[in-house]
């Protein structure tokens, strides 16, 4: 399955869930683009820690997400992979496994 049906699910599950619960998302996008929106740190470094912590979760859809948004950002194939591997040092053998998605992801949208 490639990293685009993904992307693809996460929006057709915002869709269903912004018309069955909308407050509920609302608040939670309305928190995620606050946090996003702090000047403290730069896109492509918040796209990057997003990136190891998506390995460290072991949530295939946000390494889609977050390996499409820093590449947006700018960041290299390397950085993005170095951030892979952040997460491996910190949650072991189970979030090198997920270096798989990883990889994929990069794969994918680095080259686009």
């Amino acid at each position: 399955m490639s990293m685009q049906t993904k992307l693809d699910e996460i929006n057709a599950l915002m869709g269903e869930l912004q018309k069955d619960y909308p407050s509920e998302i609302k608040a939670f996008l309305q928190f995620m683009n606050q946090a996003e929106d702090s000047p403290a740190l730069d896109t492509s470094t918040k796209e990057l820690i997003n990136v190891a912590l998506s390995v460290a979760a072991q949530c295939e859809w946000c390494i889609a997400v977050h390996v499409r948004h820093a590449v947006e950002a700018g960041a290299t194939r390397d950085e993005i992979m170095s951030a892979g591997f952040m997460a491996v040092i910190m949650h072991g053998g189970p979030a090198l496994m997920y270096l798989t998605p990883l990889t994929r992801a990069v794969n994918e949208f680095a080259t686009k």
